[in-house]
């Protein structure tokens, strides 16, 4: 009897909300593998925008998961070797799957200019607010608060590092902006916006000090209200986050050097046979980072 030919199990998005575990043929792989995270965005060609080093903005772009292009949700997957990423030996999978979002807190904090002494305003304890709150810390923010709608997940951003947190209930953004200033004693040079919420966009812009920077980082409506003659009279600078580029080699040194603890982040596991389950939980709001482990041999965290 002929070996059974191995599958390559696949969560295949055949609609809005219509999600299938499939087979689909496995990619053959070149010659000396070893153990990598891979950056989902490949420039497909030599543009403008990669000749400056801003390949993120290139609008030919291969990006995972981004149609027309399938994502890697997949037990084996093909890749543009340029961005694979060899991963030290105590660095693991599930942290070289977290280098994605850290990615986007690492190209956050550059923009901004994050260095020794700041103070540092985080709108949102989500995922990518707390992987904000974790590379202003190790890039020398002296305080960050994070604000959120959620107990819970302000208790995870304390327990991430965050110097302060914040509940919101029914403030208003410059009452939001006055406890920021009272919790910080002063002002800070740095707000990270990573909620999209109009309210929380228009607190930033009061919150940040004169001569601050605002990172939009959360994708809300297209159209907001926002005081900007509040921003422009005071030279705070907003500037905007698109995916990331030119993080994966500093977010693996962050991570053999532990100088960022993204572990903690992952609330619930889920093997790819399980994938939908994995989506409803999301979907419910009951974790704050949710894993696919695509390995039958990698189940642990």
């Amino acid at each position: 009897m002929a070996a059974a030919k191995p599958e390559n199990l696949s969560l295949v998005v055949h609609g809005p909300g219509d999600l299938r575990l499939e087979n689909y043929p496995i990619p053959e792989p070149g010659p000396n593998g070893d153990r990598v995270a891979i950056e989902p965005g490949a420039p497909r060609e030599i543009d403008e925008f990669c000749k400056i080093g801003r390949y993120n903005l290139s609008p030919t772009i291969f990006f995972c998961a981004t149609p027309p292009d399938d994502g890697n949700l997949c037990r084996f997957y093909k890749h543009d070797a340029n961005f694979c990423y060899k991963l030290p030996d105590n660095v693991t999978f599930e942290e070289g799957a977290l280098i994605e979002p850290l990615s986007v807190g690492i190209h956050t904090c550059r923009r901004a200019g994050v260095t020794l002494g700041n103070k540092v305003f985080v709108c949102g304890a989500g995922p990518i607010g707390l992987v904000n709150l974790l590379v202003a810390k190790a890039m020398g923010a002296a305080q960050v608060v994070v604000t959120d709608l959620s107990a819970s997940r302000l208790a995870k951003a304390k327990e991430a590092g965050a110097d302060f947190v914040l509940q919101i209930t029914n403030e208003s953004p410059q009452e939001i902006a006055s406890k920021v200033e009272g919790l910080l004693g002063g002002k800070p040079e740095v707000t990270i916006e990573c909620t999209g919420a109009e309210a929380a966009i228009q607190a930033g812009i009061y919150a940040t000090c004169p001569g601050g920077t605002l990172m939009l980082v959360g994708l809300g409506s297209e159209m907001v209200n926002v005081p900007l003659v509040h921003a422009a009279i005071r030279e705070v600078d907003i500037k905007g986050v698109f995916r990331y580029c030119n993080t994966w080699p500093m977010a693996i040194s962050m991570l053999a050097s532990k100088s960022v603890n993204v572990k903690s982040l992952v609330t619930h596991r889920f093997p790819l046979e399980k994938a939908l389950e994995a989506f409803e939980t999301s979907k419910k709001g009951l974790g704050l980072k949710v894993m696919i482990k695509c390995d039958p041999n990698d189940q642990n965290p």
